[in-house]
């Protein structure tokens, strides 16, 4: 789990130093945030509470969190820069600080960030947003029997996702403040048991200093992107494979079972997507998916525990389910944040529910992209992580 964390995040890094590089007078800047937060997890599953006693856990319900943030603009002169002269990007690490480092640990984090303004009030004071993803280190696992703490998570390696909004502003040309609120959300993606999240809603403030004359444009007016640069509206097709591997908690009995092992996951996603503008993509996406850990209850053999469970083996096309889901992408330089919702018309009858998909977009070049998502059932039930590549045909 750590190697292929590593993996996708040093590839996240450099796809965003290419970038960088080819850029024309892009403009630096050093960031600090301090972040102050509730602190909480939503773990309801049945088996998880049987296993834990979380009644006698030390209740954690603040965290803190100090953030170094190194980004960049890039210049109007380049490709990028055209199309979004005010939006920033970069890499971050932070340390978290969560009440309890003996029974959940003092977690740090890396990860790519990207943001823009929303709205100008004026010249220097802005509506932004900002979203972090990427990878948090340090965790003491929980071990099945009990809780340190009511933050529960089951793998030493976490995802790390946040989402802001807030307002900047620019004193001068050298120094920024902003202030605003944010959700941040840990998770080991289902690969590892227990998996409830640990969740942190709080407010940020931060610092910034440009390093590096700022750009000879103004961009006082301008949003997202530059509005003056003309676009044409057209179609283009997503073809992304993946995989993943995941647990399952098996329900065919009186009693939950969690299942020795890990199990595969293998998808592709074939999505017509029109442009409707320069940072937004809409269309439709046929989702094909094969999971190993599904139909088991048809296929049961007996035992009653995890080391004495047996089934027949499933059919290929009995572990597979189709459906049709609807997409909506924010396209911002190199990366693309995709999310959509769908039904399985076709697959096994667990399947057959209602699926919502977050997925990052990472522009490798025009066409290739890395792409890490995450797929739930019902709004509620984890399903699998997205880890893959993709083509754009346009």
């Amino acid at each position: 789990m750590r190697r292929k964390i590593l993996i996708i995040m040093f590839m996240i890094a450099v796809c965003i130093s290419a970038s960088a590089s080819d850029s024309i007078g892009w403009r630096q800047y050093l960031g600090l945030d301090v972040r102050p937060s509730y602190a909480f997890s939503s773990y309801h599953d049945d088996i998880l509470k049987s296993m834990v006693d979380a009644a006698n856990a030390k209740k954690t319900t603040f965290a803190t969190s100090l953030h170094l943030k190194y980004g960049f603009t890039f210049s109007p002169l380049s490709p990028y820069g055209r199309y979004f002269p005010a939006s920033w990007q970069g890499l971050g690490a932070s340390v978290n600080f969560l009440g309890n480092s003996k029974g959940i640990g003092t977690p740090i984090s890396i990860y790519a960030f990207q943001g823009a303004p929303i709205f100008r009030f004026s010249n220097r004071l802005s509506l932004y947003y900002e979203w972090n993803f990427g990878a948090s280190f340090g965790w003491k696992r929980c071990d099945g029997y009990t809780a340190y703490s009511n933050l529960v998570v089951g793998s030493n390696v976490n995802a790390y996702i946040n989402l802001g909004t807030g307002i900047q502003w620019k004193i001068n040309d050298e120094y920024a403040l902003s202030a605003g609120i944010d959700l941040t959300h840990f998770s080991n993606g289902n690969t590892s048991f227990p998996n409830p999240g640990v969740n942190l809603a709080g407010i940020k403030v931060g610092v910034s200093k440009s390093i590096g004359q700022p750009h000879k444009h103004s961009d006082n007016s301008q949003n997202f992107r530059n509005d003056s640069v003309k676009f044409k509206r057209s179609w283009g097709f997503d073809v992304t494979l993946y995989g993943a591997w995941r647990k399952r908690v098996y329900r065919g009995g009186e009693e939950p079972i969690l299942l020795n092992g890990h199990f595969g996951v293998i998808g592709m996603d074939i999505a017509p997507m029109y442009k409707i503008s320069n940072i937004f993509r809409a269309g439709a996406s046929v989702d094909v998916q094969w999971d190993e850990s599904t139909d088991l209850k048809r296929h049961y053999a007996s035992g009653n525990t995890a080391d004495d469970i047996l089934f027949y083996r499933p059919g290929v096309f009995d572990q597979v389910c189709l459906g049709i889901s609807g997409r909506a992408e924010l396209v911002m330089p190199i990366f693309s944040v995709n999310v959509g919702i769908g039904y399985n018309v076709i697959g096994p009858e667990e399947t057959r529910a209602t699926y919502e998909l977050a997925n990052l977009k990472v522009r490798i070049s025009k066409h290739f992209f890395l792409n890490i998502g995450y797929q739930l059932l019902n709004f509620q039930k984890q399903n699998n992580l997205m880890l893959g590549f993709g083509y754009t045909f346009r």
